[in-house]
């Protein structure tokens, strides 16, 4: 049987890098004795599959672990004990939401997201400057950017990247949607093209929603209960 779990990261622990992470996970399923498949070999490890990393100093509302149980165990993840036991063992701003059964199809976390949604907060972050960097971005044909490659210098037009771009309902923050193909665009790549005059890394990132392609219809991957707050600048699942 195999898990797939959604959980927040939020708070401090958001400056604990994703390799990092992944070690607190597997603490935390020692703690609570869930009885978790392993790696054969010399020095075995347990069956874990990370989604799409979360950048360091980064938020997120949508983060994902797929986990493989031992052979022959077989667990209800409808029961709201393992999502509690697994939070509790985990450190403060890392909240597990949904534990649901792991579908057969679909592949991997890295290979079924196909875009994902920022909020970009901060200051100098405005009305008018989120308005400006829209319209901009929206209308270019093109969107170059320079990024570092093995200590070479490239140019990329990150344009077809950016998927939907608008502002939420306050005003105050810049919602992004941005693709995940080739060369992702980063979220502080996308805030050193949208506002040139800030400096991105104070930037306040946070990710919403990660999103898949089932059959031409936009899902997520996994869906937070009915009446759990949404914060995605009015674009839902």
């Amino acid at each position: 049987m195999k898990l797939r779990v959604r959980y927040s990261k939020l708070g401090k622990v958001r400056w604990v890098s994703h390799r990092d992470s992944a070690r607190l996970w597997e603490r935390a399923m020692r703690k609570v004795a869930l009885p978790v498949a392993y790696t054969r070999g010399f020095t075995p490890r347990p069956k874990l599959s990370f989604g799409l990393a979360l950048p360091t100093g980064a938020e997120s509302l949508a983060e994902y672990i797929d986990i493989d149980l031992a052979d022959d165990v077989e667990i209800d993840p409808d029961d709201p004990h393992h999502a509690s036991s697994l939070s509790t063992a985990l450190p403060t701003g890392l909240d597990v939401q949904v534990v649901a059964e792991r579908p057969d199809h679909g592949g991997s976390l890295q290979d079924a997201v196909v875009a994902t949604t920022w909020v970009l907060s901060g200051h100098g972050i405005t009305p008018s400057t989120i308005q400006e960097a829209v319209e901009r971005l929206l209308a270019a044909d093109e969107v170059i950017l320079e990024r570092e490659r093995k200590g070479r210098r490239h140019v990329d037009d990150v344009r077809p990247l950016i998927v939907h771009l608008g502002g939420d309902p306050a005003g105050t923050c810049l919602v992004a949607e941005l693709a995940n193909e080739g060369r992702a665009l980063r979220p502080a790549e996308l805030a050193s093209v949208a506002f040139p005059g800030i400096d991105a890394l104070g930037v306040h990132v946070l990710r919403t929603h990660q999103w898949m392609d089932c059959d031409g219809e936009r899902r997520e991957v996994l869906s937070l209960p009915v009446g759990a707050p949404v914060l995605d600048g009015g674009r839902h699942a």
